[in-house]
């Protein structure tokens, strides 16, 4: 009984070990992606802004048609068709990325892709040797949920990188969220590894939570994601009036993709997970139903989960909604996404439920 209790106390202190560690990688990449965005060179993010300026100025074109004379037989040529957008809507090119499209900028990309993996593969050992600790879910409390949820963020995002799509651009509000995020574990909710008290010992941790740490990591990509399209399509829209952005701005916006495509991603992320959300919600309720007695009782988790839900449902809905795409239902999702850090942090720190009582 003391070996293994003794072992357990090893575990936790390397599991912390582990995490500060992670800590320590992610800062190195933040700086290394801070070089990417400063290093990567202006003058093809210049190359781009003209682009872009050229595009948004020219006049769609139709159809047309040329007629050549051979002889006395007038010979029509093909047709050159050039599609147009939908209304409201642009065709411009992706930005270069952070690196700018360079050698330079790309190699410190790709260090800062290196160290957040590193980072990455840290903070999971460390999560795993938190469930060794206490030989259980590790996403007890208030503490454990933060560093399993950043490191399930950070894990998704590789994931879509390793899929080869064009998110490296995620990269520095990635990390530098998971550093505030663990800051805050390490600081303000660091908890003792203990046991579950009996309501929360059920095989239902597992299957709800683990869900509900799957879900808010990628409502958050689809949120950084939104937020970066409201910033781009302000900018293309100056563009396309005449405007001329500041120095700031070109070098930043336009090494980003392009609005329609930032818009595009963050609807199919929150698409994708809207129904994980839903079980997550229903799961819960089961999960009620056994440990309370009742599956619905208007606790404050509950009520918030379902604001969230509600939340992002009114999103898909404006998207199918003619007048409400692009920037109304992109301040909808961020509203959403708002009621669900609200019920990630808000309801299990300020408002008395009894999701609380596993302790911060």
């Amino acid at each position: 009984m003391l070996a293994a209790t003794a072992t357990n106390e090893s575990l936790a202190r390397m599991s912390d070990l582990l995490i500060y560690s992670s800590m320590a990688v992610y800062t190195l990449a933040f700086f290394a992606h801070i070089a990417e965005w400063v290093f990567g060179s202006r003058s093809k993010v210049g190359r781009t802004a003209a682009a872009l300026t050229q595009q948004a100025e020219a006049a769609p074109a139709a159809v047309t048609v040329q007629v050549k004379q051979a002889g006395g037989t007038a010979v029509l040529d093909k047709p050159k068709v050039v599609t147009r957008s939908a209304a409201g809507t642009r065709d411009v090119p992706d930005g270069p990325g952070a690196a700018g499209g360079t050698v330079q900028g790309d190699l410190y990309g790709r260090i800062a892709v290196s160290l957040t993996v590193l980072a990455f593969l840290i903070e999971a050992a460390g999560v795993v040797s938190r469930a060794l600790s206490v030989q259980r879910a590790p996403w007890g409390n208030m503490y454990e949920f933060s560093t399993t949820f950043s490191t399930v963020a950070v894990g998704a995002y590789l994931g879509f990188l390793l899929a080869k799509k064009n998110v490296r651009w995620i990269g520095l509000p990635l990390v530098t969220t998971v550093l505030l995020d663990l800051g805050m574990a390490v600081t303000w909710l660091k908890t003792p590894s203990d046991q579950l008290v009996p309501a929360l010992d059920s095989y239902w941790l597992w299957i709800h939570v683990s869900t509900a740490i799957f879900c808010g990591a990628v409502f958050y990509l689809g949120a950084v994601a939104t937020l970066l399209y409201l910033f781009r399509d302000s900018y293309e829209n100056k563009l396309a009036t005449g405007g001329n952005p500041g120095s700031f701005a070109r070098s930043v916006l336009e090494r980003l993709p392009a609005a329609a495509s930032l818009d595009k991603f963050a609807y199919r992320v929150n698409a994708a997970v809207f129904p994980l959300w839903t079980f997550t919600i229903i799961a819960g309720a089961i999960w009620a139903g056994d440990a309370w007695g009742r599956y619905w009782g208007w606790d404050a988790k509950e009520v918030w989960s379902f604001i969230t839900w509600v939340g992002y449902a009114a999103y898909l809905h404006a998207r199918a909604t003619a007048g409400w795409k692009g920037r109304k239902a992109a301040y909808i999702a961020l509203i959403a996404f708002g009621c669900f850090l609200f019920n990630y942090y808000g309801v299990n720190i300020f408002v008395s439920s009894k999701h609380s009582y596993a302790g911060v």
